[in-house]
Formats: C-alpha cells, structure tokens, sequence
C-alpha cells in the first residue's frame, strides 16, 4: 500500500466516479481502475460497489476512506514540517442548514487563513442530505438542530450512520419579519398572530418529512405556506410579502441587511443547534478552527 494508492481513493470519492478522478489526477482511467483494485486485493475488501449507475463506498471503504485521509493529511504535515515548504492546501467540506452564523464563521475563518492555497466547500442544503454528506465523508461536519419533536427520529437516523451530534447552544424560537411588517414592534409574538401571513419554509424535497423541516411546529397548519430552498428568497419574500419564518433569532445584519428583525415566539419548544460527525472520522485543522469559530461568534450572539 503507498501513499499515492491512499490519495487516489481519496480523489476518487471526491469526483464521484473513476473517469472523473483520473482527469483530475492527470492519469489514464485504466491505471487508476488497476491501481484501486490491486490495493482492494492486497487488503482483502472491496473499497468501492461498483454498478451500472457509478461507484459507491462499501462499509469497509467508509472506514478505510477515513483511516486514508488521516494519513494523508498527517504524511502532508510531516513533509511541510522536515522539507521547509510553504504549508499545503487546507481542504474541508460542511453542510449546513440555513443558518447565517454557519457562513459567518466560514468568512470569518477563511479571512484568517494564513495560507496561500485551500479548496474549501459551504453547503447550505436539505436535512437528509446533510446527513448523507457527513456519512458518506463528503463533508466533514453537519450543522443541523434537534427538539422535542424530531429528535427521536433524527438520533435514530444519526445511530444507524455512525454520526455523532455535539451540540453548539440551545435557542429559544423567534420569528423573522420585515422591519416593517404590522408585528415588527412587539416585543413578543403568538402563534396566532401569524394566522394572515404567509409562513416561508425550505423545502426538503424527496424526503419532505416534518421531521426534517428547518423550522420548529412543522405540523402547525397553515392557511398560506410559500416552500422556498435558499435564504435570499426567502428574505425577499419576507420583505415582499410581509411573510415570516420561524428560526433561533440568530441574526447578522452584515449577510441579512437591516431590513430583517428577529422577534420571540412565544412557545415552549426550544431549538438545539448542534453540529455532527462521522464516529469513524478525525477532523482535520480546519474543521477543528471552524467549530472554535462556531463557538466564539455564538457567544457573541449572546447564546
């Protein structure tokens, strides 16, 4: 087994299939499909499934994948440490729900970076599908929230995926409105207030579930619901349509503008943000400054 060995399965995860990879390796596919299979051979597992579809990781390439970053990232540290070279590309994935904090923190970090090169990625995407990411390795955290109401399914879901949920801080729902929406100067808003507007929600496409909504009291009925998948549009369609969403109150003004203000709902379900990871997975540096970011601007925020 070698080194380059690790790093084309790497590569390969990460395009998602062998044609793929070995352009990106600069290498022809037939090399890069033998030099997977004798490295399958040589340990006695099959790393990929290979279908008609595509190429997936088994269970034994899950856990070997998160061994092979491991060395990689620790044969890069050690080289940059004995060569005298200018340090590596920092590389790391997160998904997260859409929470403006998330980005903020990965601005934050990113204008930090003392490093001339790194390939990071930002998602903000559906609930299973962040689940997927960090179980599959395409990320190495998830942010997503639990309550009372869906933490039963999401822990079971998160067990059966070998993901672990360390929690971030515990909020206390708001409503987001319009500056000047006819509720923006309560000092606390009911249920029943919200009857007349429009409720905006992110859609979770195929796995539409209450149990992966966004927003806390995904079973309240609702006599207009407008399903969007981003927070531009739904800012906008809270200013256009005097609409409202349900969220942690976490506001940034410098990514969602003055013109959006954060109300206490009042309710006795509770939000609990928190981020997950894969048990079989070690964080990489970045990951690690990510989540001591996460905490730092939550305190800010006064969580």
């Amino acid at each position: 087994m070698t080194l380059q060995q690790l790093k084309y399965i790497i590569m390969v995860v990460k395009c998602g299939s062998i044609t793929e990879a070995a352009k990106q390796l600069y290498i022809s596919q037939p090399s890069l499909s033998s030099a997977v299979k004798e490295l399958e051979t040589e340990l006695g597992i099959e790393i990929f499934i290979r279908t008609a579809k595509g190429i997936t990781l088994s269970s034994d390439g899950t856990e070997f994948l998160s061994y092979a970053r491991q060395v990689v990232e620790q044969a890069d540290l050690l080289e940059q440490r004995y060569s005298g070279k200018k340090t590596g590309k920092q590389l790391c994935s997160v998904s997260t729900q859409h929470y403006a904090f998330a980005v903020n923190a990965f601005s934050n970090l990113i204008a930090s970076l003392d490093a001339e090169e790194y390939e990071l990625t930002l998602r903000e995407t559906r609930t299973y599908e962040i689940i997927e990411d960090v179980k599959d390795f395409h990320s190495e955290i998830g942010i997503l929230y639990l309550s009372d109401f869906n933490e039963k399914v999401i822990n079971k879901l998160l067990k059966e995926n070998h993901l672990i949920f360390t929690p971030l801080f515990t909020a206390n729902p708001h409503v987001f409105i319009c500056s000047e929406h006819p509720l923006a100067k309560r000092k606390q808003i009911l249920l029943g207030d919200l009857d007349d507007y429009p409720c905006l929600s992110f859609e979770q496409g195929e796995f539409n579930s209450f149990y992966f909504s966004e927003e806390i009291l995904s079973t309240m009925p609702h006599k207009k619901i407008i399903h969007v998948s981003d927070r531009a549009t739904l800012f906008n369609l809270l200013i256009g349509l005097n609409g409202y969403t349900i969220c942690t109150g976490v506001l940034n003004s410098d990514l969602n503008g003055d013109n959006i203000v954060s109300v206490p709902l009042v309710t006795d379900e509770r939000i609990n943000v928190g981020w997950i990871m894969n048990d079989k997975a070690q964080l990489g540096t970045f990951a690690v400054s990510y989540i001591e970011e996460l905490k730092r601007l939550i305190k800010e925020y006064g969580y």
